[in-house]
């Protein structure tokens, strides 16, 4: 069975530079015979606030379903999102707490502390720009949203291996350097990896 990559596109903004790396991933990913599916948050109907926390399961709106779909299709989830505040984009948060729930993702063991990972089997890569050097980044704030991403949310579901690019200081990078970022993800994404 061959790859079957799904892109998740966080950046709010169709016309981001998060765009153009995730449609990199993708071609990278097809030229090596992968399949490819994506969702990009930002075009989706639903509301992102989790209004009764678990004590009340929200219906999911169609364009969830259909996004639950593509996230369970996959051996290969891709996150491709902004450093905002040091945390994820609102609307990406909100998709998480809507999609990612108990009985789906997770269960909690009866009288216990413990859960099962009911999302093993798949891997993930999460790619994330910033304004800042990576470096900095995981030095001064210890990565929060790399973190909870990685370990609080995938890896807590069972996807693992979980591996992270992380890509900064965007804010100031010129044409050239933006193309070399492009031509990496591209490169990622023929690696499936």
């Amino acid at each position: 069975m061959g790859e079957r990559i799904t892109i998740i596109n966080g950046h709010p903004h169709p016309q981001s530079f998060n765009r153009a790396l995730a449609e990199a991933y993708k071609l990278g990913a097809l030229s090596s015979g992968a399949e490819v599916k994506e969702i990009h948050i930002h075009a989706l109907q639903f509301n992102p606030n989790l209004g009764f926390g678990y004590n009340t399961i929200q219906p999911l709106e169609p364009d969830l379903v259909e996004a639950l779909d593509k996230l369970k299709w996959a051996n290969h989830l891709v996150w491709i999102h902004p450093v905002w505040w040091g945390g994820l984009p609102s609307r990406m948060k909100g998709f998480i707490d809507r999609v990612f729930l108990p009985g789906v993702a997770f269960r909690y063991k009866k009288d216990s502390i413990w859960w099962e990972k009911l999302l093993k089997g798949r891997s993930a890569r999460i790619i994330t720009t910033m304004d800042q050097p990576g470096w900095y980044y995981w030095l001064c704030y210890g990565k929060p949203s790399i973190n909870q991403l990685k370990k609080s949310t995938l890896q807590f579901c069972g996807i693992s291996p979980v591996k992270v690019t992380a890509i900064g200081p965007i804010r100031n990078a010129d044409a050239t350097r933006r193309k070399n970022l492009i031509t990496k993800v591209n490169a990622l994404g023929a690696n499936c990896r």
